[in-house]
């Protein structure tokens, strides 16, 4: 063990670097030897195209050339196969080491659910472009009798009326009934005698008429005021109407007064 003393100061610099080369002889040997055979240093593999193939097929066809994938993302398409690789990451030609992981985004079987837009009350138009922008698709525009022109007055699914915020899957076939603008189209007058005055205003207005002049008069026998006791033009028999004109009012009971300005 004669080698290991330190009697001068010589001995001591003869130990401080032997142990100074066996450090820098494992450290070269650490970096430059282990890693590279332990990690295939500077060996890569070029990336494969798996864009367009199947999902269930790309595993065994990267676990051949030592590399492997995960779905980060989907999307719907229903023109494109369900489990379809529509985008990678790496791109195809890229060099990678070995065991790489490839990102990929695959084609959804069924598509997502969303909440149906209000197109109620606006344009056709402006219609037509929000159910696009919602992966909806724009199906039968019937155009209705109502002074309205291009308005849409319902949104449908299946025929049946769809309400706006009603889940609805990306790709449904939405219908609109939108107004013609012409509004002059003949129907029977409809009969608001009887009938409180709110209600009579209400159901007018609903059939594309208007309140005329009101008059008040005193209630007889049987009424009650605010009751329509008489109309005009007046329901009779054959009696017609077009949308957009005025239906004048008879109320029993007194006037409302007046306020103050």
């Amino acid at each position: 063990m004669a080698f290991l003393k330190s009697d001068t100061p010589a001995d001591l610099l003869k130990h401080l670097l032997v142990i100074a080369a066996i450090g820098a002889t494992l450290l070269v040997g650490f970096f430059f030897v282990y890693l590279p055979m332990t990690t295939n240093h500077g060996e890569t593999i070029v990336v494969p195209k798996v864009t367009g193939m199947q999902q269930t097929d790309v595993e065994d066809y990267l676990d051949e050339r030592n590399l492997r994938f995960f779905v980060d993302d989907s999307s719907y398409n229903p023109s494109i196969r369900p489990g379809t690789v529509l985008t990678q990451d790496p791109a195809p030609g890229e060099r990678v080491k070995e065991d790489r992981k490839i990102y990929v985004s695959v084609s959804m079987k069924n598509p997502p659910v969303i909440k149906m837009p209000k197109l109620v009350e606006g344009s056709v138009k402006n219609a037509q472009m929000i159910l696009r922008s919602y992966d909806l698709i724009v199906g039968e525009i019937k155009l209705v009798p109502d002074v309205r022109q291009n308005a849409v007055l319902k949104q449908l699914v299946g025929g049946k009326e769809i309400a706006a915020g009603a889940p609805i899957a990306k790709g449904t076939r939405v219908d609109l009934e939108v107004g013609d603008g012409l509004g002059n189209q003949e129907f029977a007058v409809p009969n608001v005698v009887n009938m409180p005055q709110d209600e009579a205003a209400t159901l007018l207005v609903g059939q594309g008429l208007q309140v005329g002049e009101i008059f008040y008069q005193e209630a007889e026998e049987g009424q009650t005021d605010g009751m329509v006791v008489k109309q005009r033009p007046v329901p009779a028999p054959g009696a017609t109407i077009r949308m957009g004109q005025l239906v004048d009012l008879w109320i029993a009971g007194r006037a409302p007064l007046k306020t103050a300005d």
